[in-house]
């Protein structure tokens, strides 16, 4: 698939991509887990890991971590250091050194420079609160100039102009949020393209996020990976767990006596991967489980 602006992208953004296609290109399967680290991985976030390293693994491929670490003010100290333990803890080890993006701003604000030079973007006022009942963008600042600096004590957002026949249904994606930050679609394409990643296993949650990305990956030209939703591990009211509220992680079955096994136990067994109760090493799950089995979880 080829970008309408591929040709005058820069050489090291070009260079980026073609990295990118070079390891997608030389075939196997190359997943990733990227949490956030706003907290402890509840066991929600770890069944999700589970899933995404067993899908890698059982198709003999990499499976890289990638720290998402760019929304500084919801970062919480100690957290990637508790994020890497607990996984290496569950025996679920990745491939290659942990991706920061906090490492990588320069990359994404170079990218989205580029797009903005290229007439890609539109500067957005629109609150939170205009928008509150709007599904999809409804376009409200195309056409309102290219003003990118401070109104009333405030910045615009930075939106993605997609096309109105675009087939994914994102409307005009947020690029860069109104308060400076990098937003999550754009770090998460680019740094999907960039190691190229093939194969993305991740929590249900995360589905209403694919049009804003395949919108993006078609912009860019850019074919994007498979992306596939394990299902979400929810409390005795229903709602799924969530970091905010403190939902609970490793540390009160540690403390409780569960060893790694029990844990890959309890988490395999609320997927109905093995009979509760069930103790086994990660890499003894992984192999008793075909494709198939794993496939059937995940869509």
């Amino acid at each position: 698939m080829g970008s309408p602006f591929l040709m005058s992208v820069p050489e090291h953004l070009q260079q980026h991509l073609e990295e990118g296609r070079a390891l997608a290109a030389a075939g196997g399967y190359r997943g990733r887990f990227a949490p956030s680290p706003t907290g402890v991985l509840h066991l929600g976030n770890l069944q999700t890991a589970l899933l995404s390293w067993l899908a890698a693994r059982q198709a003999s491929g990499i499976w890289l971590l990638r720290i998402d670490d760019l929304d500084t003010p919801r970062n919480r100290a100690g957290a990637i250091e508790a994020i890497q333990s607990d996984l290496l803890w569950l025996g679920l080890v990745w491939d290659g050194p942990v991706v920061l993006q906090s490492e990588r701003r320069g990359i994404y604000h170079s990218w989205l420079s580029w797009l903005r030079r290229s007439g890609s973007l539109f500067a957005c006022r629109c609150s939170r609160r205009e928008l509150a009942d709007q599904p999809i963008y409804p376009g409200l600042c195309r056409q309102a100039g290219h003003n990118w600096g401070w109104q009333r004590q405030r910045l615009p957002s930075w939106r993605l102009r997609v096309a109105d026949d675009d087939p994914h249904g994102s409307g005009d994606v947020v690029l860069r949020r109104a308060d400076g930050f990098i937003a999550y679609q754009l770090a998460t394409v680019i740094d999907e393209l960039s190691f190229g990643i093939t194969d993305v296993v991740r929590g249900a949650d995360l589905h209403e996020a694919l049009p804003a990305q395949r919108s993006l990956f078609a912009a860019l030209g850019e074919h994007p990976p498979q992306f596939r939703h394990g299902p979400l591990l929810r409390d005795a009211s229903g709602q799924k767990l969530s970091k905010r509220e403190d939902s609970s992680g490793l540390e009160p079955l540690r403390d409780a006596g569960m060893n790694a096994a029990a844990v890959i136990g309890l988490l395999a067994s609320g997927l109905q991967l093995v009979a509760p109760g069930e103790c086994l090493a990660a890499t003894e799950l992984l192999e008793h489980l075909t494709q198939q089995r794993i496939n059937e979880l995940i869509s």
